[in-house]
Protein backbone atom coordinates (compact mmCIF):
# COMPACT_ATOMS: atom_id res chain seq x y z
CA UNK A 1 0.00 0.00 0.00
CA UNK A 2 2.75 2.21 1.11
CA UNK A 3 4.31 1.52 -2.36
CA UNK A 4 1.57 2.47 -4.25
CA UNK A 5 1.01 5.67 -2.77
CA UNK A 6 5.04 6.63 -3.07
CA UNK A 7 4.55 5.47 -6.61
CA UNK A 8 1.41 7.91 -6.77
CA UNK A 9 3.47 10.67 -5.71
CA UNK A 10 6.32 10.10 -7.72
CA UNK A 11 4.29 10.33 -10.88
CA UNK A 12 2.19 13.39 -10.23
CA UNK A 13 5.23 15.03 -9.31
CA UNK A 14 6.58 14.27 -12.69
CA UNK A 15 9.94 12.38 -11.01
CA UNK A 16 11.61 9.56 -12.85
CA UNK A 17 12.60 6.46 -10.71
CA UNK A 18 16.44 7.42 -11.97
CA UNK A 19 16.45 10.80 -9.64
CA UNK A 20 14.29 9.39 -6.95
CA UNK A 21 17.18 6.83 -6.30
CA UNK A 22 19.42 9.35 -6.20
CA UNK A 23 17.81 11.21 -3.68
CA UNK A 24 17.97 8.02 -1.54
CA UNK A 25 21.28 7.17 -2.40
CA UNK A 26 19.90 3.92 -4.13
CA UNK A 27 18.99 3.13 -7.61
CA UNK A 28 16.40 3.04 -10.17
CA UNK A 29 15.88 -0.91 -9.19
CA UNK A 30 15.65 0.13 -5.62
CA UNK A 31 12.83 2.73 -6.23
CA UNK A 32 10.89 -0.29 -8.26
CA UNK A 33 11.34 -2.72 -5.48
CA UNK A 34 10.03 0.17 -2.86
CA UNK A 35 6.93 0.97 -5.19
CA UNK A 36 6.08 -3.06 -5.81
CA UNK A 37 6.79 -3.22 -1.56
CA UNK A 38 9.07 -6.40 -2.51
CA UNK A 39 12.08 -4.25 0.14
CA UNK A 40 11.23 -2.79 3.66
CA UNK A 41 11.50 0.42 4.30
CA UNK A 42 13.40 2.97 5.77
CA UNK A 43 11.78 5.88 7.42
CA UNK A 44 14.59 8.15 6.71
CA UNK A 45 14.29 6.92 2.88
CA UNK A 46 10.16 7.55 3.03
CA UNK A 47 11.00 10.96 4.42
CA UNK A 48 13.61 12.14 1.82
CA UNK A 49 11.41 11.26 -0.96
CA UNK A 50 7.87 12.81 0.57
CA UNK A 51 10.16 15.90 0.64
CA UNK A 52 11.28 14.91 -2.91
CA UNK A 53 7.37 14.92 -4.04
CA UNK A 54 6.60 18.21 -2.25
CA UNK A 55 4.41 16.17 0.11
CA UNK A 56 3.16 19.09 2.11
CA UNK A 57 0.03 17.59 3.47
CA UNK A 58 1.69 17.41 6.99
CA UNK A 59 -1.30 14.86 7.80
CA UNK A 60 -0.98 12.84 4.77
CA UNK A 61 3.00 12.93 5.14
CA UNK A 62 2.67 11.64 8.85
CA UNK A 63 0.30 8.82 8.09
CA UNK A 64 2.22 7.53 5.10
CA UNK A 65 5.83 7.49 7.42
CA UNK A 66 3.37 5.51 10.09
CA UNK A 67 2.45 3.20 6.99
CA UNK A 68 6.30 2.49 6.50
CA UNK A 69 6.78 1.89 10.37
CA UNK A 70 3.75 -0.74 10.19
CA UNK A 71 5.68 -2.24 7.37
CA UNK A 72 8.58 -2.99 8.66
CA UNK A 73 7.03 -4.63 11.65
CA UNK A 74 6.61 -8.58 11.37
CA UNK A 75 3.31 -9.88 10.81
CA UNK A 76 2.02 -12.49 13.49
CA UNK A 77 2.32 -15.26 10.54
CA UNK A 78 6.22 -14.27 10.52
CA UNK A 79 6.60 -16.53 13.68
CA UNK A 80 5.83 -19.43 11.17
CA UNK A 81 8.05 -18.88 8.86
CA UNK A 82 10.40 -21.93 9.97
CA UNK A 83 7.40 -24.09 8.72
CA UNK A 84 6.55 -22.20 5.50
CA UNK A 85 8.00 -21.33 2.00
CA UNK A 86 9.61 -18.34 1.72
CA UNK A 87 7.15 -17.53 -1.54
CA UNK A 88 4.15 -18.53 0.82
CA UNK A 89 4.90 -15.08 3.22
CA UNK A 90 3.73 -12.48 0.72
CA UNK A 91 0.24 -14.36 1.07
CA UNK A 92 -0.58 -14.59 4.03
CA UNK A 93 0.24 -11.14 4.54
CA UNK A 94 -2.23 -9.66 1.64
CA UNK A 95 -4.84 -11.93 2.99
CA UNK A 96 -5.13 -10.25 6.14
CA UNK A 97 -4.92 -6.98 4.14
CA UNK A 98 -7.75 -8.24 1.63
CA UNK A 99 -11.24 -6.77 1.81
CA UNK A 100 -12.43 -9.72 -0.79
CA UNK A 101 -11.17 -13.01 -1.23
CA UNK A 102 -12.44 -14.95 -4.39
CA UNK A 103 -10.97 -18.51 -4.82
CA UNK A 104 -11.17 -21.42 -6.75
CA UNK A 105 -10.71 -24.52 -5.67
CA UNK A 106 -10.79 -28.26 -7.69
CA UNK A 107 -9.03 -30.77 -5.11
CA UNK A 108 -8.71 -29.42 -1.54
CA UNK A 109 -11.78 -27.48 0.65
CA UNK A 110 -10.30 -23.77 0.45
CA UNK A 111 -7.45 -23.06 3.66
CA UNK A 112 -10.00 -20.39 4.91
CA UNK A 113 -13.24 -23.18 5.22
CA UNK A 114 -11.16 -26.02 6.44
CA UNK A 115 -11.58 -28.00 9.48
CA UNK A 116 -8.37 -28.95 12.00
CA UNK A 117 -8.64 -32.47 11.05
CA UNK A 118 -9.03 -31.99 7.57
CA UNK A 119 -5.76 -29.42 7.60
CA UNK A 120 -4.29 -31.81 8.73
CA UNK A 121 -4.82 -34.59 5.94
CA UNK A 122 -4.08 -31.90 3.46
CA UNK A 123 -0.35 -30.62 5.08
CA UNK A 124 0.58 -34.52 4.97
CA UNK A 125 -0.37 -34.62 1.25
CA UNK A 126 2.21 -34.99 -1.27
CA UNK A 127 4.85 -36.13 1.18
CA UNK A 128 7.50 -39.59 1.26
CA UNK A 129 7.40 -39.76 5.16
CA UNK A 130 5.73 -38.67 7.82
CA UNK A 131 5.96 -35.06 9.05
CA UNK A 132 7.16 -34.56 12.62
CA UNK A 133 4.18 -33.99 14.55
CA UNK A 134 5.39 -30.54 15.89
CA UNK A 135 5.57 -29.17 12.84
CA UNK A 136 2.22 -30.60 11.26
CA UNK A 137 0.69 -29.17 14.25
CA UNK A 138 2.07 -25.42 13.51
CA UNK A 139 1.00 -25.79 10.30
CA UNK A 140 -2.27 -26.44 11.25
CA UNK A 141 -2.33 -23.46 14.00
CA UNK A 142 -1.32 -21.39 10.65
CA UNK A 143 -4.24 -22.09 9.07
CA UNK A 144 -6.82 -22.29 11.92
CA UNK A 145 -5.24 -18.72 12.99
CA UNK A 146 -5.58 -17.76 9.21
CA UNK A 147 -9.39 -17.98 9.36
CA UNK A 148 -9.57 -15.07 11.58
CA UNK A 149 -9.91 -12.92 8.40
CA UNK A 150 -13.63 -14.20 8.59
CA UNK A 151 -14.26 -13.27 12.33
CA UNK A 152 -12.26 -10.06 12.46
CA UNK A 153 -14.03 -6.78 13.03
CA UNK A 154 -14.83 -5.73 9.49
CA UNK A 155 -14.70 -9.14 8.44
CA UNK A 156 -13.21 -10.03 4.70
CA UNK A 157 -15.30 -11.23 2.51
CA UNK A 158 -14.76 -14.83 1.10
CA UNK A 159 -16.40 -15.83 -2.60
CA UNK A 160 -15.00 -19.47 -3.30
CA UNK A 161 -16.23 -21.48 -6.03
CA UNK A 162 -15.44 -25.40 -5.50
CA UNK A 163 -15.35 -28.37 -7.93
CA UNK A 164 -18.17 -31.07 -6.46
CA UNK A 165 -14.99 -33.32 -6.72
CA UNK A 166 -13.94 -31.92 -3.12
CA UNK A 167 -16.76 -32.95 -1.55
CA UNK A 168 -16.33 -36.38 -2.71
CA UNK A 169 -12.44 -36.93 -2.34
CA UNK A 170 -11.75 -38.07 0.99
CA UNK A 171 -9.50 -36.24 2.22
CA UNK A 172 -7.63 -38.12 5.42
CA UNK A 173 -10.91 -40.56 5.98
CA UNK A 174 -14.67 -40.80 5.67
CA UNK A 175 -15.29 -39.23 9.39
CA UNK A 176 -12.56 -36.57 8.60
CA UNK A 177 -14.52 -35.58 5.53
CA UNK A 178 -17.76 -35.08 6.91
CA UNK A 179 -16.76 -33.57 9.59
CA UNK A 180 -15.30 -30.95 7.14
CA UNK A 181 -18.86 -31.31 4.88
CA UNK A 182 -20.74 -30.14 7.93
CA UNK A 183 -18.24 -27.48 8.87
CA UNK A 184 -18.90 -25.98 5.30
CA UNK A 185 -22.79 -26.08 6.00
CA UNK A 186 -21.81 -23.88 8.97
CA UNK A 187 -19.42 -22.03 7.11
CA UNK A 188 -21.28 -21.09 3.84
CA UNK A 189 -24.37 -19.34 5.97
CA UNK A 190 -22.07 -16.88 7.54
CA UNK A 191 -22.98 -13.22 5.84
CA UNK A 192 -20.31 -12.91 4.59
CA UNK A 193 -18.68 -16.39 3.16
CA UNK A 194 -20.47 -17.34 -0.73
CA UNK A 195 -19.56 -20.66 -1.44
CA UNK A 196 -20.48 -22.08 -4.39
CA UNK A 197 -20.15 -25.84 -6.22
CA UNK A 198 -19.56 -26.43 -9.66
CA UNK A 199 -21.87 -30.00 -10.12
CA UNK A 200 -20.64 -32.50 -12.07
CA UNK A 201 -23.77 -32.79 -14.73
CA UNK A 202 -22.01 -29.04 -15.84
CA UNK A 203 -19.72 -30.91 -17.41
CA UNK A 204 -16.57 -29.08 -18.71
CA UNK A 205 -15.87 -25.85 -17.59
CA UNK A 206 -13.13 -22.65 -17.75
CA UNK A 207 -10.51 -22.41 -15.89
CA UNK A 208 -8.75 -25.57 -16.86
CA UNK A 209 -5.31 -24.48 -15.29
CA UNK A 210 -6.10 -24.77 -12.31
CA UNK A 211 -6.80 -23.35 -8.56
CA UNK A 212 -6.01 -19.44 -8.07
CA UNK A 213 -7.08 -16.82 -5.55
CA UNK A 214 -7.91 -12.89 -6.47
CA UNK A 215 -7.77 -10.24 -3.90
CA UNK A 216 -9.16 -7.11 -3.65
CA UNK A 217 -8.29 -4.46 -0.99
CA UNK A 218 -9.98 -1.59 0.66
CA UNK A 219 -7.75 0.67 -0.72
CA UNK A 220 -8.09 2.44 -4.28
CA UNK A 221 -4.33 2.50 -4.57
CA UNK A 222 -3.63 -0.41 -4.12
CA UNK A 223 -4.30 -2.99 -7.18
CA UNK A 224 -6.03 -5.93 -7.01
CA UNK A 225 -3.56 -9.21 -6.93
CA UNK A 226 -3.82 -12.69 -8.30
CA UNK A 227 -2.68 -15.51 -6.34
CA UNK A 228 -1.83 -18.63 -7.92
CA UNK A 229 0.39 -21.82 -6.04
CA UNK A 230 2.64 -24.43 -7.54
CA UNK A 231 4.35 -27.32 -6.57
CA UNK A 232 7.44 -25.20 -5.36
CA UNK A 233 6.85 -21.72 -6.28
CA UNK A 234 3.85 -19.33 -6.31
CA UNK A 235 3.31 -16.79 -8.72
CA UNK A 236 1.62 -13.12 -7.79
CA UNK A 237 -0.09 -10.67 -10.89
CA UNK A 238 -0.95 -7.60 -10.62
CA UNK A 239 -1.06 -5.94 -13.87
CA UNK A 240 -4.37 -5.18 -15.29
CA UNK A 241 -4.64 -7.47 -18.55
CA UNK A 242 -3.42 -10.41 -16.77
CA UNK A 243 -6.22 -9.48 -13.18
CA UNK A 244 -8.63 -8.95 -15.74
CA UNK A 245 -8.76 -11.85 -17.21
CA UNK A 246 -8.66 -13.82 -14.15
CA UNK A 247 -11.33 -11.89 -12.67
CA UNK A 248 -13.59 -12.70 -16.49
CA UNK A 249 -13.05 -16.13 -15.41
CA UNK A 250 -13.94 -16.10 -12.08
CA UNK A 251 -17.02 -14.65 -12.64
CA UNK A 252 -17.96 -17.28 -15.43
CA UNK A 253 -17.08 -20.01 -12.53
CA UNK A 254 -19.67 -18.38 -10.58
CA UNK A 255 -21.91 -18.48 -13.40
CA UNK A 256 -21.53 -22.24 -14.39
CA UNK A 257 -21.47 -23.10 -10.45
CA UNK A 258 -24.79 -23.85 -8.74
CA UNK A 259 -26.39 -20.89 -6.92
CA UNK A 260 -25.39 -20.27 -3.63
CA UNK A 261 -29.01 -21.37 -2.13
CA UNK A 262 -28.07 -24.54 -3.50
CA UNK A 263 -24.93 -25.31 -1.60
CA UNK A 264 -26.42 -26.91 1.30
CA UNK A 265 -28.63 -29.66 -0.63
CA UNK A 266 -25.40 -30.62 -2.98
CA UNK A 267 -23.57 -30.82 0.31
CA UNK A 268 -26.07 -33.22 2.22
CA UNK A 269 -26.24 -35.10 -1.19
CA UNK A 270 -22.28 -35.68 -0.81
CA UNK A 271 -22.56 -36.86 2.82
CA UNK A 272 -25.27 -39.21 2.63
CA UNK A 273 -22.73 -40.92 -0.12
CA UNK A 274 -20.37 -41.67 2.29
Amino acid sequence: MLGAHLRRLREEANITRTDAGWAIRGSESKISRLELGRVGFKVRDVEDLLTLYKLDDEAERERLLDLAREANNPGWWQRYDDVTPNWFHSYLGLEMAADLIRTFELQFVPGLLQTPDYARAVVQLGRDRPMPTADRERLVSLRMSRQQVLTRQPPARLWAVIDEAVLRRPIGNKEVLKAQLEHLIVASKRHNVTLQIIPFDKGGYCATGGAFTLLRFNDADLPDIVYIEHLTSAVYLDKRDEVDGYTVTMDTLSISAAQPRETERLIRGAIDLL
